[in-house]
């Protein structure tokens, strides 16, 4: 699959350095660990960006080489955050319109022509645009309850925004201006298996209970029954979650989940308990 990735970004990507698009240029930025089956497609979809930029996190896979062979320029930063390693990307682009993806994303064909729209217009109207991200659920797009439109600001001038601020899990870029929203789909392919999710959930709800917890947040045990349920109920219920089928009820039950687990975690953390596994060192060899 590496080998059709390669062959299919090389093909895509021979115009890149060489743009005819009309407007200012645009940078795109990822940030990738350890995505050899999926940064192809990523790469494919940005063609129409004048550079791109993959910052890796020395994966042990053949991210980067699929990433250079693409035409990207690959450079290596040790993850310490994902907003820390997006800002980072964001820097080291060349020109000050940047459009920031993760490896699990592709722009979708209707978003393209879209950026294509503003970018012609000199991105005029806006500081930055967001736009609806889509996901891919173990085989079906969910349109419906919590997971659809999630609207995400991605395409911004750097001189007047970025990835600001301190939390470093589910982070959001923000920019000193007006914002826009374009059409189309940034299309999210976010989980290769159900037990991937659910290691990737508890890591999150640890990454967000820290944070919580250090900026003076706190549980209650009314919360921690509370805000699950209503999670579930919003999202499953008012929001038409159950129009995506057994998709929606399943996604609606493991985000409900996320919540417990947050909740839980953010709880033990103001009692002095701990959340996460010691490190060897701290382990009695006794």
């Amino acid at each position: 699959m590496g080998s059709a990735y390669r062959s299919v970004a090389n093909n895509r990507y021979s115009a890149i350095n060489a743009s005819s698009n009309p407007g200012p240029a645009v940078s795109a930025c990822i940030i990738a660990f350890n995505e050899a089956d999926r940064i192809g497609e990523c790469l494919a979809s940005l063609a129409f960006c004048d550079e791109i930029v993959v910052v890796d996190s020395f994966s042990t896979d053949a991210t980067a080489d699929i990433a250079r062979a693409a035409g990207a320029r690959v450079l290596q930063r040790p993850f310490d955050g994902f907003r820390s390693q997006k800002a980072f990307a964001v820097e080291q682009a060349r020109h000050d319109w940047v459009l920031c993806l993760d490896a699990d994303e592709r722009v979708g064909d209707a978003l393209r022509d879209s950026i294509d729209a503003a970018r012609a217009s000199g991105f005029s109207a806006a500081a930055g645009y967001r736009f609806a991200r889509l996901d891919h659920y173990f085989g079906r797009f969910l349109r419906h309850g919590n997971a659809y439109p999630d609207r995400v600001l991605r395409l911004f001038d750097r001189r007047r925004g970025g990835w600001r601020g301190s939390r470093e899990v589910h982070e959001a870029a923000s920019v000193d201006g007006p914002v826009r929203t374009l059409a189309g789909d940034l299309i999210h392919y976010p989980y290769r298996s159900f037990e991937q999710q659910l290691a990737k959930t508890q890591r999150y709800a640890r990454m967000m209970a820290e944070h919580e917890f250090a900026r003076g947040k706190r549980a209650s045990l009314a919360k921690l029954v509370l805000s699950p349920a209503w999670r579930f109920w919003r999202g499953f219920v008012l929001r038409g979650g159950f129009r995506d089928g057994w998709h929606g009820l399943v996604y609606a039950y493991v985000r409900a989940n996320y919540v417990r687990q947050k909740t839980i975690m953010l709880w033990l953390l103001q009692n002095g308990q701990p959340v996460a596994a010691p490190a060897p060192s701290d382990l009695s060899t006794g």
